[in-house]
Parts: structure tokens; C-alpha cells; sequence
């Protein structure tokens, strides 16, 4: 056999990978690196348009060249493709995916419930743990101890997540309308309402692409990124020769230390505008599960990072000469005889550069749904191999919606700048609060390790934040009201859902309790399989038991479905359903439980048959073969039914105000207006049984 000698693997095997990771790294230029690659537009523009268009001298403009370039180093390159694309939980990335992680193997989460098994898929955590070591250890007592920890990082948790869904309105706004704005290099008497239908009708073009999916939207828009990446590196280059060699020195760090020395609070105040020059990393690491971390690693460090030093350098050099085009730098550095090709390319590149945050928001309120924190929301697999890549319908046209009315409302990148970077800085900052535990208790680093990645990086956000923070006046508030919304709706949520659950644990019924009364009921039972489904993964649901009391009879064959979500991606198809016997045999009574990842599709067109085949399973594996089994085929044919709860969670009368508005009025209001449970596990409307309930929590 013909093996690979850096790999180990056989040559066609080690073939077919390369040429899988380059298709993925091609990809993701579609993707994941259109945000960060649409910077160039406005960073210069919104660094100095405020206080900062006082000072416009050469220690000013290499000053902000020198913080772009570290900043654009240290935070994309050296934080998210070195360190954080390696902590991801069995290839998923994300807020959320490192906030399972930490759940699942370091305890330190409140989604930690007692009756959810967790440990225990065979494609999970596979690799050898490190030793415990003290600090590990003293971090995991610490949020056993402690119930306020965990709550706190919970919410912090939601917070970063709330945050990327408010960039998933920002991001297309300002990208799409910074593009079309250039428009008025050539055409200074344009009304700015022209310019702002235009990007409305571009916004709506991005949103009604969404459906076709990642896999197909990542061809379609690659060819454009690296058509704008080639042309913005070229321009990059022409600039640098024409109007300024000596640009190189400004990547010292002497200039960063000469900027603020210059400029001292008016340098900065402007630090809000630098920020976007590393919009989308987070995207980097959220768009994980579409992609691979080889794939993301050699796209950008070939191609992204390169063309994006040298688009900021060139443009820096023009403006070093040309320090009057401050507001308008990106167009104006632009050669004349290729201005409208590149207009054309930078309009289309930003619509890939808003993919790689709604791409981003999928998977996020996916993983969410999955976890409880998050209302039933239509969820469409784009992709049979790659599970992360989804599709939400809903999402997709309010995210439309909103962006459409910040595009109306502010008319103004600069505002929208603003906002933007709050939002993006905080995500962040969140993300490495989350990365000092990961490396702590799980990586099993020392504390010195993980104290050094927080002082590095989260310094650096921490000075970015202090400077969008006082901007929350001039647009800032915008990214806190919708992540407010956000953040009240996922905690009301899953406050309401773990409520409901305690009230069906401790209201369950024994069967044989129910089965004892039965000669007093009449209970029948009637041809057919009935699957009850609820969360009680062990004894009756009191809406089964509600049932029987008022409608004695029930099918021949009855399977109790309890659907559990892990702290896991994916659980192996032949472990997601767990078979077990309630009574014996001549009761005909199953107990299923169907176990789930975060990002398993739990659209259930084939959940039927793959229950039934495992209950036949099953029975030949007690050695009841002949007579069970024909029954169990007989029942299938005389029909399926689904019994599932309608129920109306209610406050008890003395429960405090705050818990009667969050259960009465928001979850109460956020359970009527989305999905049903039965629309969303996809079950036919002809063979449901709602039985209605009232829980008092």
C-alpha cells in the first residue's frame, strides 16, 4: 500500500483530506472572512470622524496604521486562529459550543441538569484528559460551592450570544451601506435617500440568498471575496510605491506610544472606529461547524491577513499625502481608471461580508434552541455531512426586518459604527473571560498560563470597550437595547422550560399506581402504537395520567418518548435512542429515551420508523421474536398516534410580581406566538393528541 509519509495514511486517503480542507478553504472565503475583509471601507473613515479630524498630521495616520496592524495580529490572528479555534467542542465553535463544553467537562454550568446523562456518546471527548491539576480542581469546588457563579457565567454566556445576534442586524447595515455611500465620490449631489434605498435593496437581495444555504452560498460569494481581496491588495501596493515607500516604518509599535503621546484622550475616544478593523473574527470561531480549523487556518493566514496589511498600509500612504480625503480615503485612494470596477466589487463583497455573521447567528440560536434558551424556531439542515449548516426561516426574515429599519432610522455609518463596535468588542471580551476556564480546567494549564491569555487579550479588549463604551449615546445604545431583548427572552425562556420540567419530575405518576386503578377506569386499549412524548424520562407524565383519568383507554402497544438534549454536537444515530420495558411483557409498555446533540437535526420524518426499528430491535434482542414482533408490525399498520401536552404555565398566586410577569406575560407570550412543540418535532397533524394542562410552578 502506497502510504503518505507525513501523514501515516494511505495516498489517495491523504489526497482526498487535502482536497476536501482546499474546497473547505475556499469556502470559507464566502463565508466566514467577508466581514473582516470589508473593514477597510470604514475604519479610517470612523476613526477620524470624530475628535480625532483635529488631528490629521503624518504621527496621526501612522499612529492608527500601527494600532490596526497590532490590534488586526494580535486579536484575529494570535487569539482566534492560534488559541481559541483549538478549544472547540468536537468541531463546533462558538459562545455556546464553549459553554457546553465547560458544562459537560469541567461542571461548572447551570445546564447541568441531574435527570440528563451526558457523559456518555462514543464519539465524545475521545481524547486522553489531562491530569487534574489544583487549580482545576479549586475552580470546579468553586462553582460547585458557589450557585451565584454559575449563574453569572450563564448569563454571561447569554450576553455574548445576545451579542452576536445584535451584530447579525449591524454587520449588514453598516457594511452595505458603507459600500453604496461611495457612490458619492463620483456623484457629491446625491441625496442620501437614494443611497439608502440602494442599500435596502441590496440588504433584501442578501436575505432571500439565505435559503440556498451555506455550502451553495459560500461558492456563489467566494469568487467575489477574492476578486476584492486581490483588487484591494493590488490597490494597497499601487499606493504604497506612489505615494509613500517609507509607510512600512508605521508597523512599529513606537507609533502607537507617539499617537496617544500626540493625540492623549482625543486618540483614545477615536479607538471606537479602530475596533472594526476585526469585525467577523468572532465569525471565525462561530462558523466553525461549517468548516474545519485547517481550512479557516490556511485561508487566512495565506490569503486574508496578507491582502488586508496591505490594503491598510496603501491607504495610509494615500492619505499621509492627501490628508484632506480623510472622509471619504477608501474611494478616493482608489486609481480613477478602475474606480467603478471596484465600486461594483466592493458593493457585492459587502453582501458576502454580512454572510459570515448570519451564518453566525444560525448556528448560535440553533445551539440555543437545542439547550432550552431559545423558542421553538423552525430549523432546515442545508448539508447531510456537515450538521452545522442551517437554516432558520424565521430568524432570517426578522434579522431582514431589522436591518432594514437601522438602515432607515440612521442613514449614518457613523452612528452605526458605533454600535457596531460595542457589540463586537463584547463578544469578545466574553469569549476570553470563557477561554481562562477552558484553559484552567480543561486544557488542565497552569494559572499563570491562563492569566497571561486574559491580560494579553483581554487588555486589549478592555481598552476598546472602555472607548465604544462612552459612545453609547451616538448610536452605542442600539447593540444594548436589542442584546437587552435578546438576553430577557432567552433567560425568561429557559427559566420557564427548566420550571415546567420540575413540574412534571415531581408531579410524575408510577405506573403501576395508574395501572392498579385501572379495573376501576375501564381502561381499554385500542389497536395501534401511541407515543407519548414529553421530558419525564422515567414513570408517567401527569398529562398521561390527566388523560387516562378523563378518556380511560389507551393503544395496544404505548411508548414513553422523553426527548433530552446533551451538552454534546451529535450523539452516533445508533445511541440517540435508549429502549427499556416498563411492567411486563403483556403490558406492552416501552420507555424511550431519544437523545440529542445541539446540532442534530431533530426534524422527525424519519423519527418514526427509526423508533419502531429499534423497539423490534429490541424485542429480538430479549429473544421474543416471532409473536412481539408481528405485533409490533400489526400495531404499525393500524396506525401511529402522538400524545403531547398543550400547557399553560401559570404563577402561583403568592409568587412574587418579577416571576408573574416573566412566566404569565413574557413566556406565556413567547410560547403562544412561536412554534408548537408538535410543529416543531414535525408531527402530523392527523395523528396528534394535545392533551391541554395547566401548570401552577
Amino acid at each position: 500500500m502506497n502510504i503518505d509519509s507525513g501523514t501515516g495514511i494511505p495516498r489517495f486517503q491523504s489526497l482526498r483530506v487535502y482536497k476536501s480542507t482546499l474546497i473547505l478553504a475556499y469556502q470559507s472565503f464566502g463565508v466566514v472572512y467577508g466581514d473582516l475583509s470589508i473593514s477597510p471601507i470604514y475604519v479610517y473613515k470612523s476613526t477620524f470622524s470624530g475628535r480625532l479630524q483635529l488631528h490629521e498630521d503624518d504621527d496621526e495616520i501612522f499612529g492608527v496604521l500601527s494600532l490596526v496592524f497590532w490590534t488586526f495580529t494580535l486579536i484575529p490572528l494570535l487569539k482566534y486562529i492560534i488559541f481559541v479555534l483549538g478549544a472547540d467542542d468536537n468541531g463546533e465553535g462558538g459562545t455556546f459550543a464553549l459553554y457546553s463544553l465547560l458544562c459537560r467537562r469541567a461542571k461548572v454550568g447551570l445546564l447541568n441538569s441531574p435527570y440528563i446523562a451526558y457523559e456518555q456518546t462514543s464519539n465524545c471527548d475521545t481524547e486522553n484528559f489531562p491530569v487534574e491539576t489544583n487549580t482545576s480542581a479549586l475552580i470546579k469546588e468553586f462553582f460547585e460551592k458557589h450557585c451565584s457563579s454559575r449563574i453569572i457565567l450563564f448569563l454571561a454566556v447569554l450576553l455574548g450570544t445576545s451579542m452576536v445576534i445584535g451584530d447579525g442586524v449591524l454587520t449588514p447595515t453598516m457594511s452595505v451601506l458603507s459600500a453604496v455611500s461611495g457612490v458619492k465620490t463620483k456623484v457629491p449631489s446625491l441625496h442620501e435617500n437614494y443611497t439608502v434605498f440602494i442599500a435596502c435593496i441590496v440588504t433584501v437581495g442578501l436575505f432571500s440568498l439565505q435559503h440556498y444555504g451555506t455550502h451553495r452560498v459560500g461558492f456563489l460569494f467566494a469568487p467575489v471575496l477574492i476578486a476584492w481581496l486581490v483588487c484591494i491588495s493590488a490597490v494597497g501596493i499601487y499606493n504604497i510605491i506612489l505615494w509613500n515607500p517609507h509607510v512600512f516604518r508605521a508597523l512599529s509599535p513606537y507609533y502607537i506610544y507617539n499617537f496617544f503621546k500626540v493625540t492623549g484622550k482625543d486618540g483614545w475616544s477615536s479607538l471606537g472606529g479602530i475596533v472594526l478593523c476585526i469585525t467577523g473574527a468572532e465569525a471565525m470561531f462561530a462558523d466553525l461547524g461549517h468548516f474545519s480549523k485547517l481550512s479557516l487556518r490556511m485561508a487566512f493566514t495565506g490569503v486574508v491577513y496578507p491582502c488586508l496589511i496591505l490594503a491598510y498600509m496603501g491607504e495610509a500612504a494615500y492619505l499621509s499625502k492627501h490628508k484632506a480625503d480623510l472622509q471619504r480615503s477608501f474611494y478616493k485612494a482608489i486609481p480613477e481608471f478602475i474606480f467603478w470596477p471596484v465600486f461594483i466589487i466592493a458593493t457585492l463583497a459587502t453582501v458576502v461580508g454580512s454572510q459570515a455573521i448570519i451564518s453566525a447567528t444560525f448556528s448560535i440560536i440553533s445551539q440555543c434552541r437545542s439547550l432550552k434558551c431559545f423558542p421553538c424556531v423552525k430549523i432546515i439542515h442545508k448539508s447531510s455531512e456537515i450538521h452545522g449548516q442551517v437554516y432558520i426561516p424565521e430568524v432570517n426574515w426578522c434579522l431582514m426586518v431589522l436591518c432594514l429599519a437601522v438602515t432607515i432610522s440612521f442613514k449614518d455609518t457613523e452612528h452605526i459604527g458605533n454600535a457596531y463596535g460595542l457589540a463586537v468588542i463584547t463578544v469578545m471580551f466574553v469569549t476570553t473571560c470563557l477561554m481562562f476556564l477552558v484553559i484552567t480546567t480543561i486544557w488542565k494549564r497552569t494559572t499563570l498560563a491562563a492569566l497571561s491569555f486574559v491580560a494579553v487579550f483581554g487588555s486589549v479588549e478592555l481598552l476598546y470597550f472602555s472607548s465604544c463604551l462612552v459612545k453609547i449615546h451616538r448610536g452605542g445604545w442600539l447593540p444594548l437595547l436589542i442584546s437587552l431583548i435578546v438576553l430577557s427572552m432567552m433567560c425568561t425562556w429557559h427559566y420557564g422550560t427548566s420550571k415546567k420540567q420540575d413540574f412534571e419530575l415531581q408531579n410524575k405518576v408510577c405506573l403501576d399506581q395508574l395501572l392498579s386503578l385501572s379495573p376501576s377506569l375501564g381502561i381499554v386499549r385500542v389497536p395501534g402504537i401511541g407515543l407519548v412524548c414529553s421530558n419525564v424520562s422515567s414513570g408517567v407524565p401527569p398529562m398521561f395520567a390527566h388523560f387516562v383519568t378523563n378518556f380511560p383507554a389507551f393503544h395496544r402497544i404505548l411508548i414513553f418518548v422523553s426527548m433530552q438534549s446533551l451538552m454534546v454536537p451529535k450523539v452516533p444515530p445508533h445511541e440517540q435512542f435508549m429502549i427499556s420495558r416498563i411492567g411486563p411483557p403483556e403490558y406492552r409498555l416501552f420507555q424511550c429515551v431519544v437523545r440529542y446533540g445541539y446540532k442534530d437535526d431533530r426534524e422527525s420524518y424519519k423519527f418514526e420508523n427509526r423508533l419502531i426499528v429499534r423497539v423490534a430491535e429490541f424485542l429480538q434482542h430479549e429473544g421474543l421474536k416471532d409473536n412481539n414482533v408481528r405485533e409490533l408490525v400489526e400495531a404499525r399498520e393500524s396506525g401511529v398516534a402522538y400524545m403531547i401536552g398543550h400547557t399553560c404555565i401559570v404563577a402561583r398566586r403568592p409568587s412574587p410580581l418579577l416571576k408573574k410577569v416573566a412566566i404569565d406575560f413574557v413566556y406565556g407570550f413567547l410560547r403562544r406566538n412561536f412554534r408548537r412543540p408538535a410543529v416543531a418535532l414535525g408531527i402530523p397533524h392527523e395523528a396528534l393528541i394535545e392533551v391541554g394542562m395547566v401548570y401552577h410552578v
